[in-house]
């Protein structure tokens, strides 16, 4: 009998923009958390490491490489952890700027992948659509605005991912905010149904500079049914065990 089981949680957590101390604190209260409840897989928003942005002078300044010092550094602090952990973050490579998600174990980086489509100036667009295993189940990564693009979807299930993962960040103008607020849920409802994969993202809410995000965080089963969901407007967190 098959008794494999995935449990994942997926956070809705405020941007923090420019601090990196501030949020690796953050990262460990909840991979604090993730341990004592047993979580194997966290997901955390897209560019959740110093925020996200659009424009091309924001992300030159938010943009890392994986092996820079404040990386490394983090990575560190990360490494008492045993939940496996997507981060989503600008990445500085050696061919330029990257919106990339990182998957960390125990502090070490064992893949990205990079956003196929991306609308943020001066950002390269990625070209793989790598699989991640864990506790037997095969999961790819999508970013935001990927999810309106059902090739991405496709891809990843036609080479076996079970799992599709969202790091998200819906921080818009109040009326395109409003415009996506369900938006959003129904290309990842969608995404789930087309594939017959489990989705499940992670989205900042609140407001900041006079944007704002309700907040998209949830986890779809594969027939679309949304099995947890964190509510509007608040911080919080998704959990399901997959079997």
């Amino acid at each position: 009998m098959n008794t494999q089981k995935l449990r994942i949680a997926a956070f809705q957590r405020h941007p923090i923009f420019d601090d990196l101390q501030k949020t690796i604190a953050q990262l460990c209260t909840d991979l604090r958390w993730c341990q004592g409840q047993g979580i194997d897989l966290a997901i955390f928003p897209e560019s959740y490491l110093l925020g996200y942005a659009s424009d091309a002078a924001t992300i030159a300044l938010r943009a890392f490489s994986t092996d820079s010092a404040p990386f490394t550094q983090m990575l560190q602090e990360l490494s008492v952890f045993d939940t496996d952990l997507i981060l989503g973050f600008f990445e500085q490579s050696a061919a330029g700027i990257y919106n990339a998600a990182a998957v960390i174990r125990q502090g070490k980086v064992m893949g990205k992948y990079a956003k196929r489509h991306p609308h943020e100036r001066g950002v390269l667009a990625g070209h793989a659509s790598p699989l991640f295993e864990k506790s037997g189940y095969s999961y790819g990564i999508n970013i935001c605005n990927d999810a309106n693009y059902p090739e991405c979807a496709a891809e990843l299930s036609q080479q076996g991912a079970r799992l599709l993962c969202y790091p998200l960040n819906n921080l818009l103008a109040p009326a395109t905010a409003e415009l996506w607020r369900s938006k959003s849920i129904d290309n990842l409802r969608q995404r789930a149904m087309d594939t017959g994969c489990w989705v499940a993202s992670a989205d900042v809410v609140g407001t900041h500079g006079g944007k704002v995000s309700h907040g998209c965080t949830c986890i779809v089963s594969p027939v679309g049914e949304i099995l947890a969901r964190v509510a509007e407007g608040s911080e919080g967190v998704a959990v399901f065990e997959l079997e």
